[in-house]
This record gives C-alpha cells, structure tokens and sequence, in this order.
C-alpha cells in the first residue's frame, strides 16, 4: 500500500529531500521553516541529524524517500548519482514530480527528463544561483526548465527556496543559463586568485591588493557594450581595438613569467586574442572575438 502523502495545500505540502550535503542543508531548513513536512534521505545518516532535530523524517531508503511524498528535490552532486539512487525505482517514481537540482550539462539534463518521462514522473531541472546561504531569500533566484505544468504546481514550494526564474519547457536551459552564469564565475575567480598570485610574488600581501581588485571589477557596464554590440554585429573598434587589447594581455602575460607565477590563465587569454588578429581584427572592438568562438546562431 502506498504511503504518498498526497497534501495539496502547496503553502505546507509534504517534500522529500534527498541529498544533504551543504545545499542540501540549507534547502531542508528552508522547507521546515516554511511548514513543510520533510522527509529526507542521505548516504551518510548521520549527516541527516540536525534536519530530524527540527522535524524531518529520516527515511531509511531512497525507494522509502521516493515514495514518501509526490513532490521530491535533489540535491546531489550530479546526475550519476540520481541515476545510482533511483535507476532501479521505477514503481516508485511513477505519479512523482521530481525537481532536480543538481548541476549537470544541458544535455544530461535532457536526458534525465526522458529517463523519468519514462518512469512516469514529471520532471523539472532547476539551477540554484547561490551559495548554501542565500537558500530562503527571495533576493536570490533559480533557473527552472522542463514541465511547466508540474514546475506551476510546485512553485510555491520551490520559492520557499529562492525567486523562481522559468526559462521554458525545454529541460535542458536551466541548465544552459546557469553553467553560461558558472562559467563567468569561474573564469572570474579564477582570475581573481591568478592576480593575487602575482601580487604576492612582486612582494604585495594580499589584504594590500585586494580591495584594488574589489574597486576594480565593477564589469557590468563592459558586459552591457559587448552584449550590444555582439546582438547588433557591429564591432567599431572607436574605443578600444583588438590590437590595444592584444598589446595589453600580452603585458599581464610577461608580467607573469617575470615573476615565475604560473602563467595558464594569460596564456591562454594572449591565445584567444591572437586568433583575432589572426583573422584580421587589429581594428575592430574586443567583442568580435564572440564570432570566433559562437558555435550556432548569433543573438
């Protein structure tokens, strides 16, 4: 006999969470303090404890976890391991809406929504745009894509989380938005430690620099121009030139190897914007180097 609780009230529905790791933390405390009755499973019990000091029930299963409640999060490290758990659970997942919020690629992502098409489960891909501490504030947000029909359902369930953004029903772009927001982020950090690299071996200490680094990375008007320009085609070079850009990269990179810091990073930007002025942009803008990597359509 099924034990699905079968709330509809979504102001209290009943949630599974499975996967508790940091995210996972913050998501089940988020749901309990909302009034979410919580059932919740991990790999490692004990990791389970302090959600079942503030109410949730620890199932002993994934099977157990699945079919505890209609509605069930993931919270893991990818999709192998939602495929690890539930692959063998197909009576189980029948009837379920399963929101996945695990980091992947779009394409995985689309494949898991066929898999549990075919189990018979609504599937929602989701891409949480914060760190464990923003879980529970509406200033932050998640991408959602996939079955809009199911994502509407649950969705005030799922802005007990953050701001739910849908982008559509392909399953696949909340994904694609939020690796496209990943990959800024860690080129960006990346960046930020091969700076303060640098500056410690021209013997600058860290808390001297980085408040440059800080005042200094306001980029938003610069995304703002290269985004118009890439969407418009036009590429003036009036007030930068690929040539300037190029002469310049090519300093940060002998500054660098001057230093002996590892040099990876500008290399590898020196190689990008020597591909453009291999195909004859010395005076064209920075942004035209969008045309040398743009696989597909441009927009």
């Amino acid at each position: 006999m099924s034990t699905t609780n079968t709330n509809t009230n979504t102001s209290t529905a009943p949630v599974t969470l499975i996967g508790l790791g940091p995210m996972g933390q913050a998501m089940g405390r988020a749901l309990l303090k909302a009034g979410h009755p919580l059932t919740v499973w991990n790999r490692t019990r004990e990791k389970a404890a302090p959600l079942v000091e503030q109410g949730a029930v620890l199932a002993d299963t994934p099977a157990d976890a699945v079919a505890a409640n209609e509605l069930v999060l993931l919270s893991l490290t990818d999709y192998d391991v939602m495929y690890r758990l539930l692959g063998d659970l197909d009576a189980e997942l029948r009837g379920r809406t399963l929101v996945n919020l695990s980091s992947d690629t779009p394409a995985r992502a689309r494949a898991g929504a066929s898999w549990a098409r075919e189990r018979g489960a609504a599937y929602v891909t989701g891409g949480v745009m914060t760190p464990p501490p923003g879980i529970g504030d509406p200033s932050m947000s998640t991408f959602y894509s996939g079955d809009k029909e199911a994502f509407e359902a649950v969705r005030p369930v799922l802005e007990t989380l953050t701001a739910a953004d849908f982008r559509g029903t392909d399953p696949g772009l909340a994904q694609v938005y939020y690796q496209v927001v990943m990959n800024l982020f860690w080129t960006s950090m990346t960046s930020f430690v091969h700076s303060v690299a640098l500056a410690r071996a021209e013997g600058i200490a860290v808390g001297t620099i980085v408040p440059y680094l800080v005042e200094s990375n306001d980029m938003a008007d610069f995304y703002r121009g290269l985004g118009e320009e890439i969407t418009a085609g036009e590429f003036p070079g009036e007030l930068e030139r690929l040539s300037m850009d190029a002469a310049s990269a090519d300093h940060v990179l002998h500054t660098a190897r001057d230093a002996g810091v590892d040099d990876t990073l500008p290399a590898a930007v020196m190689s990008i914007l020597q591909r453009g002025l291999d195909a004859g942009y010395h005076d064209r803008s920075f942004s035209i180097l969008a045309t040398l990597m743009d696989a597909g359509d441009r927009a």
